[in-house]
Parts: structure tokens; C-alpha cells; sequence
């Protein structure tokens, strides 16, 4: 009657508008993320309007993210009981981190390693080497459990769009400039764009893991 918690969650294509998952679905691994999370405001809904308006003139198929954050690890797989041991050794390195304020103002074209699926995000201006600290110690908690690290030279940023497909040359000819004089243009945007991070975020299968900053 109930699912083994072993199972993790059941992928299903159509959920995900066609995006192709980098690794299989096994018994008992878990995906699992780490994350500074961005809380969208009403302000900022009004900015990415404007910016899915100008990038769907180029690309109709753009898809607008739910939710936003900057990336602090690749999606990696964890075995269930791996899961306590590894939140309880990124608690422990997350601990001695203070907020810090960072800004994401440059629009930039990205896809993931596979080439399956084209991004548009917001590029980190200011707040870069806070991030390659906290990167840091998230690597290591990887490395303790034989898992990928992040990217030897990572790109912060904030995603806002995605379709499937590499269409990163397109959108680079055709929409960045564009894109990039409305987020200039736009009234208020440099507050706006400067966020404090205050948490670090992680998530394995159906399990979410708050970690507070100092």
C-alpha cells in the first residue's frame, strides 16, 4: 500500500516537459542538489515578464522556472542510507558561513553538460568568491561520498528560462543584447538584483534540508 522509501520518487517523462534525465532511476538512489536559494518578488515576476516577452520573439518554446536559486552542486545520486550522514556532514561545514550579499545582473546563455536542454540566467556580478568558499566545502561532502564536484570554473547564476534542445547560438545572435538592455532599463533593477543569501538549501529525492547562514 506504501511505497518503500528506498524507491525514491518514479520519473515520468511527461512531468517534465520532455527533459531527459542525466541518470537513471534505480532502486534506492535519491537525486539530491545543493542551492542558495532566490525569493522572488513581486518586482522581480514584473522583470522576468518582460524578459520571457523579448526572449519567446526568438524562441517560442521557453519555458519560465518556478523557482530560482543559485547552484552550489550538479545533481548527484545518493543512496538512501547515505542520505543522514551526508545532510549531517553539510550541516557541519555550512556552519561557519556568514550572509553575504551578491548580485546577479548579466543575462547569459547556458546548457548542461548533455546538451539536452538551453538555459537563459542571470549571471553573478558581485558576491563570485563567496560562492567558490561555499563551493568548497560542498565539494568536499561530495568527495567524502564519491560523488561529482561542481565545475573547476562555475558560471553562478540565476536560471529563468529552459527548453529542451541546444539552442545557445541562437539565442546568444539573436536575444541576449536585447535581454540585457531591459534588465538594465528596468526601474529599480540594481536593488532588485542584489540579494542576500542567507541559506544554503539541499534536496535528495522528496527530502528538503534547510542550512541558515551566520
Amino acid at each position: 500500500m506504501f511505497p518503500d522509501p528506498e524507491d525514491g520518487i518514479v520519473d515520468d517523462i511527461e512531468k517534465h516537459g520532455g527533459r531527459i534525465r542525466t541518470f537513471p532511476h534505480e532502486r534506492g538512489i535519491w537525486a539530491t542538489h545543493v542551492w542558495v536559494p532566490y525569493e522572488a518578488k513581486e518586482d522581480f515576476f514584473d522583470l522576468l515578464d518582460l524578459l520571457m516577452t523579448q526572449a519567446r520573439r526568438v524562441l517560442p518554446r521557453l519555458v519560465k522556472m518556478e523557482e530560482f536559486h543559485v547552484s552550489l552542486s550538479q545533481s548527484v545520486v545518493l543512496r538512501y542510507h547515505w542520505i543522514t550522514p551526508f545532510v549531517q556532514s553539510l550541516k557541519s561545514r555550512m556552519a561557519f558561513f556568514h550572509r553575504f550579499l551578491f548580485t546577479a545582473n548579466q543575462v547569459k546563455v547556458y546548457t548542461n553538460q548533455e546538451k539536452t536542454r538551453t538555459f537563459i540566467g542571470l549571471e553573478v556580478t558581485a558576491g563570485h568568491a563567496q560562492f567558490l568558499d561555499l563551493v568548497s566545502e560542498v565539494d568536499r561532502v561530495m568527495e567524502e561520498f564519491d560523488l561529482a564536484t561542481f565545475y573547476k570554473e562555475p558560471s553562478f547564476h540565476i536560471s529563468l528560462a529552459w527548453c529542451v534542445g541546444d539552442v545557445q547560438s541562437e539565442l546568444k545572435e539573436q536575444a541576449i543584447q536585447g535581454l540585457q538592455e531591459i534588465v538594465d532599463s528596468f526601474e529599480d533593477s540594481a536593488p532588485l538584483l542584489r540579494v542576500r543569501a542567507e541559506q544554503v538549501r539541499c534536496k535528495s529525492g522528496n527530502k528538503f534540508f534547510s542550512f541558515p547562514l551566520k
